[in-house]
């Protein structure tokens, strides 16, 4: 039973944030990482969508964002940053009570501590998998995946200053995902979670502050095994 199986003597204190434009697959593996170490789970996507259905939005249906009604949020989000803002200062207050995985973009940049995954996946990749997910034309996804992203892309950029998918400079840990499955996402980041958090060989908070974070090892998506991919030098430039 994989439920709890990844239990962690000081979950209190533990802060993971899983962070990767639409399509990367992070909300996937942050909630099944919350749910093997035991930890809770906080989604921005879900706390947005939550203040959605709030103002009035019809928020059901799996690939709501990117449906008529969550374009119009989208765009209502546009208008007025403090919608954004308000969700923010909530993930924080659960950020700081520690034990918990999450599922963001705002929060890497704004959280003091915590470790901080990217997960990296080509546009032809993500939009493949809106496609396969929505029931769309391959260049429809690819034209609905580039609309969100430039307009979520300028929420973020003008509300904290921050390039979304450009700027990597908080990440600890850079994955790519292009060639690798769900269980194959899983697996790798429970070997460096298991590594370099649970059995103390690089303190959360230390790294935080550490110059690792300008030095995000990054972990390529080829055939060979996770072991060898989490060991990879790191890389000062993300390209």
């Amino acid at each position: 039973m994989e439920q709890g199986s990844g239990k962690i003597d000081e979950k209190k204190k533990l802060v993971i944030c899983i962070s990767g434009m639409a399509g990367s697959g992070k909300s996937t593996v942050a909630k099944r990482l919350a749910k093997y170490y035991g930890l809770k789970y906080f989604s921005g996507g879900d706390a947005l969508k939550a203040v959605a259905a709030e103002m009035g939005f019809k928020t059901t249906g799996e690939g709501w964002w990117e449906t008529p009604e969550g374009v119009r949020f989208l765009q209502q989000r546009l208008d007025n940053l403090e919608i954004d803002k308000k969700v923010d200062e909530k993930l924080l207050e659960w950020a700081d009570q520690g034990g918990v995985v999450l599922d963001s973009w705002a929060m890497p940049w704004l959280l003091k501590k915590g470790f901080k995954i990217w997960l990296d996946a080509s546009e032809e990749t993500r939009a493949k998998r809106l496609a396969e997910r929505d029931g769309l034309d391959p260049e429809e996804a690819l034209e609905v995946l580039r609309d969100k992203e430039t307009k979520t892309k300028e929420i973020y950029a003008r509300l904290y200053g921050f390039n979304l998918g450009e700027d990597y400079e908080p990440f600890q840990l850079i994955l790519d995902v292009n060639l690798l499955s769900k269980d194959d996402v899983f697996e790798a980041l429970k070997l460096v979670i298991d590594k370099m958090v649970k059995k103390g060989s690089m303190a959360i908070d230390k790294m935080a502050s550490s110059q690792m974070i300008n030095e995000s090892p990054k972990i390529h998506g080829e055939k060979e095994s996770h072991e060898q991919s989490a060991t990879k030098g790191p890389r000062r430039k993300i390209h």
